[in-house]
């Protein structure tokens, strides 16, 4: 981890916090209290950054200098509100294409997803807080740099952002192979968000409880378990066909 990619101890980070930095994660000391980390508690709330009470040896990994146990994770890019994604894109006069993965924690995986969507057009990608990648430098770069020009929002529950855009007027997809349709019979060209889970546990149940519809991807091979970053891309590009065929801007 390079010096650049996090900031350690409690009045700096306070005052990142304070300046408006973007921070990923905080870890604390499982033990650590005071008047200043009750102060740095209360910010990380306000600002909604995940706090992770870990071992101090965990702490000693990433810096041994004075870290006073606490060390914050930086961003490598700012997050997008995700109040402000649909209202905008429908004034731009678009239809919105949403991707929101559900548990996916391997950063090779969500580099791959993220350049195929850039590559698409689609407008965000949707990351839950807690049990999933973040945007850091290696997911930058894993994704050849397109986590630099497609906003990313980062939310504290990802049921109830897809909830809050299905209200808002978008379609809510997943993938199943379980009495599911075959995705090139799904129309993606009204507004739209695309589910996509963790291959060894797929989408959370929340969440594909209020989808309008499951797409199902055929697979005659002997493994049938597509990669993760495969599948977005196989039902990114049918989206993608589909909006051509109707004469959409892809931007």
């Amino acid at each position: 981890m390079n010096r650049t990619d996090y900031i350690f101890g409690l009045r700096p980070i306070i005052e990142a916090l304070d300046a408006g930095r973007t921070i990923d994660k905080l870890m604390l000391k499982k033990d650590l209290q005071g008047e200043a980390a009750a102060e740095l508690l209360e910010l990380a709330r306000a600002h909604k950054v995940p706090v992770q009470r870990v071992p101090v040896e965990r702490l000693n990994r990433i810096t041994m200098k004075n870290h006073q146990g606490a060390i914050a994770l930086l961003a490598a890019i700012d997050y997008y509100p995700l109040d402000n994604l649909v209202p905008e894109l429908f004034e731009q006069g678009g239809v919105p294409l949403i991707v929101a993965l559900d548990g996916i924690t391997d950063v090779r995986n969500f580099g791959a997803i993220a350049r195929t969507c850039e590559c698409a057009g689609v407008d965000a990608i949707i990351l839950p807080q807690q049990e999933s990648v973040s945007v850091t430098a290696d997911a930058v770069k894993t994704s050849a740099g397109a986590l630099m020009h497609i906003p990313v929002c980062r939310v504290p529950n990802l049921y109830l952002a897809v909830r809050q855009l299905k209200d808002s007027g978008c379609r809510i997809i997943s993938t199943s192979d379980k009495g599911a349709t075959r995705y090139t019979e799904i129309d993606f060209t009204l507004p739209t968000v695309i589910v996509m889970g963790a291959e060894d546990k797929g989408v959370s149940d929340g969440i594909t409880r209020i989808c309008d519809a499951y797409a199902s991807i055929p697979e005659f091979g002997h493994i049938n378990s597509l990669n993760v970053s495969v599948a977005t891309g196989i039902m990114v590009y049918e989206a993608v066909r589909q909006r051509l065929n109707e004469n959409f801007s892809m931007q």
